[in-house]
């Protein structure tokens, strides 16, 4: 019998008031304002402040615990991939305009 395990995608656009956001300088005590903004949301991201920015996501009773697995950086997005164990994307299924569109054209 195959066992499923649970994956998520996250885009976090950057350029926007969200990713601004007051989380990436308070993650941990230390000053990242030398950093950009991309850097910054990765930094929160790995630091645990995923919950805290997307609360509606992250559910306190939640049966299958995710974990962060991989940050890609895209042109104006990061992509977070989360999973209860690590596993490849299918670039058929993903989030990432990068990976469907030029599947989506050929159709």
């Amino acid at each position: 019998m195959e066992t499923n395990f649970a994956q998520q995608e996250i885009l976090l656009v950057t350029g926007t008031s969200f990713s601004l956001g007051y989380f990436c300088e308070t993650s941990d005590g230390l000053d990242y304002n030398h950093l950009t903004e991309k850097e910054k949301l990765e930094v929160a991201c790995w630091n645990g402040l995923l919950p805290v920015m997307l609360p509606e996501i992250f559910t306190k009773n939640e049966a299958n615990k995710l974990y962060l697995w991989e940050i890609r950086e895209a042109t104006s997005f990061i992509k977070l991939e989360l999973g209860e164990q690590y596993m490849g994307f299918d670039r058929y299924y993903s989030l990432n305009p990068y990976a469907f569109l030029p599947i989506k054209l050929l159709s």
